[in-house]
Order: structure tokens, then C-alpha cells, then sequence
């Protein structure tokens, strides 16, 4: 039988942001410059001026409007939950010491990246190709979901970029697994320079795009089936009437950082975001 999410040590609603129990982390840990993304800068472990003091968003319902679009298309992964509600056990940055919430916006961008990997190794062993490797990724996920339990001291020393490593060797051996089942040349343009390219109706079927550059390119009615997205920057990437059933590694905020329309198909690990014309 195939294998769920629900079936592991984490389920998709750990993987996803629930900022009703996070003390508003990514608003406050991280920084951002003036930009296109961003209306104004903000540093790290400053928070920003639209952060109330109940941790919600002043602006939410207005952010891209009011030039904070950088915002719609970001999710922790469920590290802001778990930063606040486990690492920390419920104490709020605002209520406690100075250490105590410098220790908070240092372990969160540890706990994301951990939680990113977590969503990457869940979705591999939802793959029926990746039935080989399933015990070992299923190894690796228990093992990083144990890093994301250790104490903020722990957190901090963390070499989260060793681990990336390890776990990358399964998820590329997943990739390929994968991508095999796809007939015919599949396209390898890991880490190509596509930005702005126009590629309206290209057959990608079992394409490696791992790590392109697909700023702002033309994928409108592209055969994106079958393709490995892991890290593909997909900001305003044109996805009109694109066939993404089937393709994998694609995150809700790379969806979210690109353009769609009600045609477009998608993969069932991710949602349409709110945004796209309809």
C-alpha cells in the first residue's frame, strides 16, 4: 500500500505554518531589504512594524498591495510552531530575557531549514519509485526530526549544512529513481540560467530542474510532469495552463512566488495559491 504522510513522525500539518501558535518568528528573526519584495528594510531580530503585540499581522489581508508580497510567498514549514511551542515550550520572546530571544531568532532559521528537509524526505517516501531507498529516508527523516527537538544550545552549534549533504544523497537518488519511470530524453538543466526564457509548451516531462533559474520565464501550457523542482526559482514564473501532476520537490512558497491560472494542474502536495487569476 502506498504511503502516506499521516503514516510518519510528521504529517502535513506539522510541515506547514500555524502562525496561531508561533510568536510571529519569521516577522521578527529575519530581515529583509527595500525591494520589489519589501517596502521597507528591516533587520534581523528587529520586528517588523506591522507585527502586533497578539504576534499577528497588521496588513495580511492587504500585504501585496501595501509592497510586501515577499511575505505572501514565504512558509517556515512548521518551524515557527515548533520553535515556539517546543524548543522554547510556549515562553514568549517579548515576556523574557534578552539572551532568551536572541537564542529564539538564532534556532528558528536552523529549525526551518531542518523542517524544509523534513517536507522533502515525507514526500519522497510517498513515492512509489522511491520504494528501494524508503527505509533509508525513512532513517533520515527520523534522525532530522530528532535535530529538531535538541535544546537551543544544541540548535545553535547545529551544522545544518553537513546534514543538507546526507540528505541530499537520498534525494537525489529519489530524483533519479523517479524521473526513470519518465519515457523518452529527459532534459537535464540542473542549475541552468533560464530567467526570462520562453519556453510556452516545452515538453519537460522528467526534467531535472534542481536549482534553476526560472525567473520570470514562459512556462505557459509547459509538460511539466514527472520533473524534480527541488529549488527551482520560480518568481514570476509564468505557470498559465502548465501540467505539474506528478512533478515533485515543488513547495507551497515556490508555487506561491510564481504566477498560474485555474488551469494549471497541480501536484497534490501543494495547494493554488489565492492570488492566481482565475
Amino acid at each position: 500500500m502506498l504511503e502516506s504522510m499521516q503514516d510518519h513522525i510528521v504529517g502535513a500539518a506539522d510541515l506547514r505554518g500555524d502562525c496561531a501558535n508561533c510568536f510571529g518568528l519569521c516577522c521578527v528573526a529575519l530581515p529583509f531589504t527595500a525591494s520589489a519584495d519589501f517596502a521597507r528594510d528591516k533587520s534581523a531580530g528587529t520586528p517588523c512594524a506591522n507585527l502586533q503585540d497578539d504576534h499577528r499581522c497588521g496588513i495580511h489581508a492587504r500585504l501585496r498591495q501595501q509592497g510586501y508580497s515577499g511575505c505572501t510567498v514565504y512558509d517556515c514549514f512548521g518551524a515557527g510552531q515548533k520553535v515556539s511551542q517546543v524548543t522554547f515550550g510556549g515562553q514568549d520572546w517579548r515576556g523574557g530575557s534578552r539572551e532568551r530571544a536572541r537564542e529564539m531568532f538564532d534556532v528558528f532559521p536552523v529549525v526551518r531549514q531542518l523542517h524544509e528537509l523534513l517536507w522533502y524526505l515525507t514526500e519522497a517516501l510517498t513515492l512509489p519509485p522511491a520504494r528501494p531507498i524508503h527505509p533509508d529516508l525513512r532513517g533520515m527523516l527520523e534522525r532530522t526530526e530528532e535535530l529538531t527537538r535538541r535544546t537551543p544550545k544544541e540548535l545553535r552549534g547545529l551544522d545544518v549544512a553537513g546534514h543538507r549533504q546526507e540528505v541530499n544523497v537520498l534525494l537525489l537518488r529519489t530524483s533519479e529513481l523517479v524521473r526513470a519511470g519518465t519515457r523518452g530524453k529527459k532534459k537535464d538543466r540542473r542549475g541552468a540560467d533560464l530567467m526570462g526564457a520562453r519556453l510556452k509548451g516545452a515538453d519537460l516531462r522528467g526534467a531535472n530542474l534542481r536549482g534553476a533559474y526560472l525567473i520570470a520565464a514562459d512556462l505557459t501550457g509547459a509538460d511539466l510532469r514527472g520533473a524534480d523542482l527541488i529549488g527551482a526559482d520560480l518568481r514570476d514564473t509564468d505557470l498559465t495552463d502548465a501540467d505539474l501532476t506528478g512533478a515533485f520537490f515543488l513547495t507551497q512558497p515556490q508555487l506561491n512566488a510564481a504566477r498560474g491560472s485555474a488551469g494549471t494542474r497541480l501536484t497534490d502536495s501543494v495547494t493554488r495559491p489565492g492570488h492566481w487569476t482565475t
